[in-house]
């Protein structure tokens, strides 16, 4: 058996090491994206590419970003000093903002790495069809420049070239090079930690510690899952739509625990559909990844450790697992939380006292761009928009929080305010949103956005038509609401949607509140679907369509 003091030291180590690479990168980056809302993640993979360490960053992140590690290194034998980049939803990416460095760490050979370090962060605009690259699209194509693995620094020397051509396809051609830079810097920062420890300890110690660790995760994982009940636990959840048509979106899950394993099936989910709210598999993995270490009462090691006793199925061209040329900006944002909401679903069968209710449901993802006048040039912004919590079993749930999938911050009204033409007129916590319940869901939040200038806006968020669901007879949390205010008049705005705004017009954002959990000691009735019995198909029901 390892020694628990050594690992524990070495655990910290190598957190510490992805954390600083954070630091470095928050610190370095231009845009306000990375900079103030932190939306962005490190890591630190041994030599087979197997994450050892991450920092507390993005959950839908860190869980696919093994998959982009995975595909650089396929594509290049990696020397000292290179950085691959990579953003292509279908060779390991996300969504085509999000854009991850990939770095090799070499100690004893110039030939074998020993370690890898990585990260990812979500760029304010990438190009494509509209501001900020979050489009109501149809084909990957219209949402921004998509980049396979390439190499974008070769022995410690840029290749210009490259970046020229990248930078010619994006809106904000300076704020991308500040924050494409920012990354690269912050894996020159791991790769010098992770020599610093080999040097003092020993690469074999290293190595031997890493292994323990992972393995420990393992251990950790399936205990937890040996805690719940045998059986098929099924449940299924809707996006509100594709943003395309009015259809919902079904995401179907079954959940097989067999001893200390599980089989995590999405069989029965729909077909990739015509707006971009398809998935691929990473993001589909890590949103399971997320769920199950969410079990782990324990501080368990965050490492590749925790999937080894989970299968995941995810059929082709499905939403959990699109195919080209599938539009895919929201897959990463909306649908991973609805994946989230399904798994938890299924698995509060299984452990109904663990379990919450239905956060928010959404990052209530707002892009918009135009010209600035102040400045004259033109801008890009993106931010997420937090909701409420759901209840548990042990007490309500928090209030105006990101939850789950995301772990952003927000941009404080100061640095919004000086950065962009725009004004921030309300920002308040959205009272009673939250589900009632023995424990009532958290609330969610109102967000009022004045702009003074002209602008292409496009919303992508959801729990529109029907709020986020409650448990053991909660109720569900409001759904959310989008307004344009222009003078005296309200305009109601779609839950996906791209439109113009005039100088002087106002967007209300009020995201959905979480579930309740219990019975309300005002006599709510449970939520629509619901059904009691261990194993059996609960569905959190689409409303009719008006």
């Amino acid at each position: 058996m390892p020694d628990a003091v050594e690992l524990e030291l070495f655990r910290n180590l190598f957190v510490s090491i992805a954390e600083e690479m954070g630091v470095v990168l928050r610190k370095t980056a231009y845009s306000a994206n990375i900079k103030e809302r932190r939306d962005y993640s490190c890591a630190v993979y041994d030599a087979a590419s197997e994450t050892v360490a991450m920092g507390d960053h993005m959950p839908v992140h860190l869980g696919a970003m093994p998959l982009s590690v995975r595909h650089a290194i396929d594509a290049f034998r990696l020397r000292p000093g290179d950085v691959v980049m990579v953003n292509d939803p279908f060779q390991g990416g996300t969504h085509l903002p999000d854009i991850t460095a990939v770095s090799a760490v070499f100690i004893q050979s110039k030939n074998r790495p020993a370690f890898y370090v990585a990260n990812r962060a979500h760029h304010a605009d990438v190009g494509g069809m509209s501001p900020g690259s979050m489009p109501l699209a149809r084909e990957i194509y219209q949402e921004g420049i998509r980049i396979p693995p390439v190499l974008v620094v070769r022995g410690g020397v840029v290749d210009r070239g490259l970046m020229r051509l990248i930078l010619a396809n994006v809106r904000t051609p300076e704020e991308r090079e500040g924050d494409l830079l920012a990354q690269m810097m912050a894996n020159r920062r791991g790769e010098e930690r992770l020599r610093a420890i080999a040097r003092k300890y020993g690469l074999a110690r290293v190595n031997r510690n890493m292994r323990e660790l992972q393995n420990y995760s393992e251990r950790m994982a399936r205990a937890a899952i040996r805690e719940l009940p045998d059986g098929v636990y099924r449940f299924a959840d809707f996006l509100d739509s594709d943003g395309v048509t009015e259809r919902p979106v079904k995401i179907q899950v079954s959940i097989e625990i067999r001893d200390d394993s599980a089989t995590v099936d999405f069989t029965g989910s729909d077909a990739q559909v015509a707006g971009p709210v398809n998935a691929n598999y990473a993001v589909a993995l890590s949103a399971t990844m997320y769920v199950f270490r969410c079990l782990v009462s324990e501080d368990v090691p965050y490492t590749s450790g925790l999937l080894r006793p989970i299968r995941v199925i995810a059929p082709e061209r499905t939403v959990v697992n699109a195919g080209l040329p599938a539009a895919m900006a929201a897959g990463n944002v909306e649908t991973s939380q609805r994946i989230t909401d399904a798994l938890l679903g299924a698995l509060a069968q299984a452990a109904p006292d663990r379990i919450p209710a239905a956060s928010s449901g959404t990052m209530n993802n707002l892009s918009l761009g135009g010209w600035d006048p102040r400045r004259n040039q033109p801008f890009a912004y993106y931010e997420t928009i937090a909701g409420g919590m759901g209840a548990s079993g042990s007490g309500p749930g928090e209030s105006a929080v990101h939850t789950h999938m995301t772990n952003s911050w927000n941009t404080p009204v100061e640095a919004f305010e000086r950065q962009y033409p725009l004004r921030v007129n309300r920002y308040e916590v959205r009272r009673g949103s939250g589900g009632a319940g023995k424990h009532e869901g958290g609330d969610s939040i109102v967000r009022e956005i004045e702009f003074l200038t002209p602008c292409d806006v496009t919303i992508l968020s959801d729990r529109r038509a029907r709020g986020p669901y409650g448990l053991a007879g909660g109720e569900a949390g409001k759904p959310g609401r989008n307004t344009l205010l222009r003078g005296r008049k309200r305009m109601k705005i779609a839950g996906k949607a791209n439109f113009l705004v005039r100088e002087g017009d106002v967007l209300r954002i009020e995201s959905p509140g979480g579930g309740g959990w219990g019975p309300s000691t005002r006599g709510a009735r449970p939520p629509l679907g619901q059904r009691e019995g261990r194993g059996e198909l609960a569905r959190n029901r689409p409303a009719r369509q008006r």
